[in-house]
């Protein structure tokens, strides 16, 4: 396969995704009488989160992966938690060396460690198979793998970005929030980072937070040692409890995540998909219950250009009023595309040579490609559902995405000369 056939395959799923996001632009601007405007994308958000994303991951779920898949494809979940655990090493590590407002902490992590395991996948990896001359065999044959494939990814992809990613968001948007409620983020020409928050914040989290509010010129020495005394006694017996306190707290959150729509969504895919009967109750032409199936699918299918569609409504205001630097965005593309990549290349050829993968070398082609992919775009709707860094997610976006149309060509003809 040419490189410029290569290149074809590779860039239209983005293409496809910068002329939906410019036509949500448009959409939300004065030419279109505000179509999509501010309150409208946050409700049309909260349909994607609760209705569309869980029925596109159980249809797609439920339909293309058995238990025998899985258990012969058992690497692929240890190679997705490696993405996101490695990209967000890399994210920390841009965060504590650039420095950025408080804001964007969440969404560079984000951006560094969750991939787009979903739409991207399924579209550019089976395009591929349908290419003459390709390296991964009969088309018919590579065509069903590549699907099944891209579709347990996809699955695997919603279980971390709506556990992990939703809890590095949720975390950030909640500090900044509380800051911005105490008036701190008021202060003229603060511009608020991870240094300034540490000077701010005492104790760890919100509900034990102790700001230092300077003491007015009318109470004497004698109440201000009194109150100094006060909160000291305070921080001592928090700090006895923390320990208890952290590990309820991070339990409960455990259990919220698990209990979102995506999350149980995810799990009842699982179940129908390995379960035999009752994947047959929904999941073929003679299936009894096959509507449901069908009509999850119709919902599933709304997801993509929704999201999009927000992405690009949200792009108008970020152009104006984002903060993202171009260092920033310039150390983003380099950690997700070239360093993220490069790191998960060597692991799947280690994995190989230990002979922990199957033989197929399109399964080793989806797994190196796993650390390609741009970020994911429910990024977006978790900054829309916490109405955290909209803008500057949806700039990030940008970027990265048509970063990517260049990026995905690349490792994607690297990796067919090496594979094939």
């Amino acid at each position: 396969m040419g490189f410029f056939n290569l290149l074809q395959v590779a860039s239209m799923p983005i293409i496809q995704v910068l002329l939906i996001s410019a036509l949500g632009a448009f959409m939300s601007t004065r030419y279109f009488d505000h179509l999509l405007s501010p309150d409208f994308r946050k409700s049309l958000n909260k349909v994607v989160f609760i209705t569309f994303t869980p029925s596109l991951i159980f249809a797609s779920f439920a339909k293309s992966v058995s238990l025998d898949d899985m258990i012969s494809w058992w690497f692929m979940p240890v190679n997705v938690g490696l993405t996101f655990l490695i990209g967000g090493i890399l994210g920390w590590i841009l965060v504590k060396s650039l420095k950025p407002n408080l804001k964007l902490e969440g969404l560079i992590i984000a951006s560094c460690s969750a991939g787009n395991m979903g739409n991207l996948p399924i579209v550019i990896i089976p395009a591929i198979c349908d290419e003459k001359g390709g390296p991964f065999g009969r088309s018919d044959a590579c065509h069903s793998n590549a699907l099944s494939y891209a579709s347990f990814s996809m699955a695997l992809g919603g279980i971390f970005i709506w556990t992990h990613t939703y809890q590095t968001i949720k975390s950030r948007s909640l500090r900044y929030k509380a800051l911005e409620a105490a008036g701190i983020l008021k202060i003229p020409n603060k511009d608020l980072d991870a240094n300034a928050e540490t000077l701010l914040l005492k104790g760890g989290n919100n509900e034990n937070t102790i700001l230092e509010v300077p003491t007015s010129d009318y109470i004497g020495d004698t109440e201000n040692q009194s109150i100094q005394e006060q909160d000291q006694s305070a921080v001592s017996k928090n700090r006895k409890e923390s320990s208890w306190y952290r590990a309820i707290e991070v339990l409960r959150h455990f259990v919220a995540e698990l209990l979102s729509p995506p999350a149980i969504a995810t799990f009842f895919g699982f179940l129908f998909g390995t379960v035999a009967w009752l994947k047959n109750l929904i999941v073929g032409d003679y299936a009894p219950f096959a509507v449901i199936q069908d009509t999850l699918v119709i919902l599933g299918n709304g997801t993509i250009p929704c999201i999009t569609l927000l992405l690009g409504g949200n792009l108008t205001q970020g152009l104006k009023s984002s903060s993202v630097k171009p260092l920033i965005l310039i150390s983003i593309i380099i950690a997700r595309f070239f360093v993220l990549p490069v790191i998960g290349f060597f692991i799947v050829k280690a994995a190989a040579n230990f002979g922990l993968l199957p033989l197929d070398p399109l399964f080793q082609y989806v797994l190196v490609m796993q650390y390609v992919m741009p970020p994911a775009m429910n990024i977006s709707t978790m900054a829309q559902l916490f109405d955290v860094g909209n803008e500057e997610c949806a700039v990030i976006l940008l970027w990265t995405y048509v970063a990517a149309a260049i990026a995905l060509t690349v490792w994607s003809t690297f990796l067919m000369s090496v594979l094939s």
